[in-house]
């Protein structure tokens, strides 16, 4: 489209159009994850008392015609200040590194934004001179080395000219694409016939959460389509200009499936809109047993020298980005697909990732959720249930005295000042062991976050920090770059560190741990949800609403919705049998859990789960279930299970099998929920026990928290997340319309109000079973009427 107004930051801008070379992970990635505001606010405050003119994040735009292309280039100036006759615009960059190591051509980027912002600077204030000052920020030592460099204004437009005169043909196909993909979208219906009872009322409510950018919680039974309902009303408000890219945001690989099929079905019906799916780079990399850098891996070596005309290529014929594609692509032009993925990911208009991507500080998105100037972007969070503790890891951070004294070693003939300074966070180790010790018992507590050994750290990486510069590929440098990595991540999250965290010192398999647990994960999420327009959580279980509210957060405009199953009620039976499942209990009423798992399966041939709480637990109802019942197909979960196993175990599950078999699961795991086993395939499950996590020492923290704020700290750390295990794996029986089934849940803990007030409203006319026998008849006549 000619006239077309493309927007972009100065720093996208620069990344995409200058980067060169090769990758080389092991470094950069440290010292990025340090990049933050705290030492911007330092150095900008100690300007502000030099200067007393200078401003800080001076937003700056500035409209460029090239061709048939208008750009609107836009960012934030850390610093402007004036000495003598010019104005100096000031760019900081923090680092670990030592400064004497950094030069003023330290990084060709840092002085390219620069340059850009001080054109702009130029342009609004007709100025024909200027300096830039380009400044480095020393995290332990809060030393700052600076460079100033003069320019005119010719100078600086022919370098943004150059910069603009090789974006343009990325523009031009940014404008052409978003003209094609606005129109199909106009005329896009919903791909299905008709919604599903209150499934409309999902997307609307959906979209009026984009339209109004707020958040919405909304807990929709398994089977109504909940993946669809949320998509279309968001592709909807990308061609209204409400939103600029989705992302579908997910716990477990499993699920994303769902959202890929949503977005081809679409694509089927004439949508034209490009879709990712990322991969973890662990699954993903071609060359896992090395490091990513050139010498090890011929995908590393010259990747930023050829990657454009790779991207360019791919975005021109392709507009489902799957991992299949992905790798094909990288194969062919043999670069890195975790790093193509990320690349192509910010030519797309959809994006299928995992949690992290979005909100995990070490690993998100930065090239979309970092920059000052934000785009509009939607977040759907798929089985928003599991984000509460994915997010309590996310935010937490843990060090290891065994790792410092493994490390330690290693170093002592090599660096003095590195074995100086692990010394000395081991001595800070051992105080707090020998006050573990002191009080008998095998923990220690604090509410307050561990400033003393916050020093320690800094200096470690700091001399680290020049060790790994110029000993790569020396023996036992991984272990170094590993105990690098967890001290930063530990600093990063010490910076965050609220009132939503406990402290903690404990003996824990043999090694001496601290960490930064953190409890109430909303503080650091809300903080997040300033990158996103409007956030859609949903999932079949999010009761009580307010227990999730208080994990996950919220915004201004909040709203809340909770839809009953569209499916008929008689197509499921749902009976209770008041056994005792409790720990201490278990053996006592092993025997009769296997009768009753006998006499659910007997009156029909078919397909049946029976989920556990635990391994443990499974194994040894397994075990004698097996020896007794030798005529019936079992087949078990396995601890770890790699996709390829899981889908073998789910390929068991015939549609045609016109005999019994039973799956013997976990409730928690990758088979009690984000799965469909449709018609056939499933037609009974039975949940053995109410799920509660394991008692430990961060549960019980959590149930603290909870009590001092006088909310019940027992339910937000056991019963809510257990009950939400058993409502995930009890919903894998009903999937759709002509789905029939029967759940049969054993634990006489669901027979107490508090469990019955979490159950389902379509659990009306759930049955109490009296013992075996009344089990038999209560079955014998559901299967008989459906």
């Amino acid at each position: 489209m000619v006239n077309e107004i493309i927007k972009i930051s100065v720093r996208n801008l620069i990344e995409f159009i200058l980067r060169s070379g090769d990758i080389d992970s092991e470094y950069r990635g440290a010292n990025r994850a340090v990049l933050g505001t705290k030492a911007h606010q330092k150095l900008q405050k100690a300007n502000e008392q030099s200067f007393d003119d200078y401003r800080k994040e001076v937003y700056l735009k500035c409209e460029l015609s090239y061709g048939k292309l208008n750009l609107i280039i836009d960012g934030r100036a850390d610093g402007i200040f004036r000495e003598g006759d010019f104005y100096i615009v000031e760019e900081i960059k923090s680092t670990n590194s030592k400064l004497d190591l950094i030069d003023e051509n330290y990084n060709e980027l840092h002085l390219a934004q620069v340059k850009f912002y001080a054109y702009m600077y130029c342009i609004e204030n007709n100025i024909r001179d200027i300096k830039i000052q380009l400044s480095y920020f020393q995290l332990s030592t809060e030393e700052v080395k600076s460079f100033r460099r003069e320019y005119n204004l010719e100078e600086l437009q022919e370098f943004v000219m150059y910069v603009v005169k090789q974006y343009e043909k990325w523009a031009s196909y940014k404008s052409d694409w978003v003209d094609k993909r606005n129109e199909s979208i106009k005329v896009l219906e919903f791909p299905y016939k008709s919604y599903r009872h209150r499934q409309r009322d999902l997307a609307v409510a959906v979209y009026n959460t984009i339209k109004n950018e707020g958040i919405i919680y909304a807990e929709a039974p398994t089977g109504i389509g909940k993946t669809i309902s949320t998509t279309f009303p968001a592709i909807k408000s990308i061609g209204e200009g409400l939103t600029d890219c989705i992302f579908y945001l997910t716990s477990k690989t499993i699920t994303r499936t769902v959202a890929e099929e949503a977005f081809i079905k679409m694509k089927a019906n004439g949508l034209k809109i490009k879709s990712i799916s990322l991969t973890a780079k662990d699954k993903i990399c071609f060359n896992n047993e090395k490091s990513c850098n050139a010498e090890e891996c011929e995908y590393a070596k010259g990747y930023y020298d050829r990657i454009n005309d790779v991207v360019y290529e791919m975005i021109k014929k392709e507009d489902t980005f799957s991992r299949e594609v992905i790798e094909q692509y990288a194969q062919m032009y043999r670069v890195c697909p975790f790093e193509l993925s990320l690349d192509i990911s910010l030519f797309c208009d959809a994006v299928i990732c995992d949690y992290n991507y979005a909100f995990d500080p070490r690993v998100n998105l930065k090239r979309f959720f970092q920059e000052t100037v934000k785009e509009n972007y939607v977040f759907l969070v798929d089985e928003s249930h599991n984000l509460v503790d994915r997010a309590r890891e996310m935010y937490s951070s843990s060090l290891s005295k065994n790792k410092i004294l493994k490390v330690r070693g290693i170093v002592k003939a090599k660096s003095k000042l590195l074995y100086k300074y692990l010394n000395s966070i081991n001595r800070f180790f051992n105080d707090y062991k020998g006050e573990v010790q002191g009080t008998g018992g095998n923990s220690l507590i604090i509410k307050e976050s561990p400033t003393d050994i916050i020093p320690l750290l800094r200096n470690f990486l700091r001399e680290a920090d020049e060790y790994l510069v110029k000993n790569k590929g020396t023996e036992d440098y991984d272990c170094i770059l590993e105990l690098y990595f967890d001290i930063n991540n530990f600093i990063n999250i010490f910076e965050i560190y609220d009132e939503g965290y406990y402290t903690y010192f404990t003996f824990e398999n043999g090694d001496f741990i601290v960490k930064l647990f953190c409890i109430e994960p909303r503080n650091q999420l809300e903080k997040l949800y300033k990158n996103a327009r409007a956030i859609a959580m949903f999932s079949a279980t999010l009761t009580p609403k307010n227990y999730y509210m208080d994990m996950l957060g919220r915004k201004e405009t909040l709203y809340s919705l909770t839809l009953q199953s569209p499916f008929p009620q008689e197509n499921l039976s749902v009976s209770l049998a008041p056994i005792a499942t409790k720990f201490v209990l278990r053996d006592k009423t092993k025997s009769i859990i296997k009768e009753y798992i006998y006499e659910f399966i007997k009156n029909r041939k078919g397909n049946y789960m029976v989920f556990f709480p635990s391994y443990a637990y499974m194994k040894s109802i397994y075990d004698g279930f097996r020896g007794e019942y030798v005529d019936i197909d079992i087949i078990i979960q396995k601890e770890s299970m790699n996709e390829d196993e899981r889908e073998e175990f789910l390929k068991e599950f015939d549609e045609n099998n016109v005999n019994t078999k039973i799956a013997f699961c976990v409730m928690g795991g990758v088979f009690s929920e984000g799965i469909d086993l449709i018609r056939e395939k499933l037609i009974g499950a039975i949940i053995v026990g109410v799920a509660l996590p394991q008692i430990c020492l961060e549960r019980d923290l959590i149930k603290k928290y909870y009590d001092d704020k006088d909310l019940s700290g027992y339910d937000y750390s056991y019963t809510y997340p257990g009950m939400t295990k058993v409502l995930q794996a009890a919903g894998r029986v009903i999937r759709t319309m002509e789905d029939k089934g029967a759940i049969l849940l054993i634990d006489n803990r669901f027979y107490t109000k508090k469990y019955f007030n979490i159950m389902p409203q379509n659990w009306n006319h759930i049955k109490l079973i009296k013992n075996k026998e009344h089990l038999n008849i209560v079955l014998k006549e559901f299967w008989k009427n459906v």
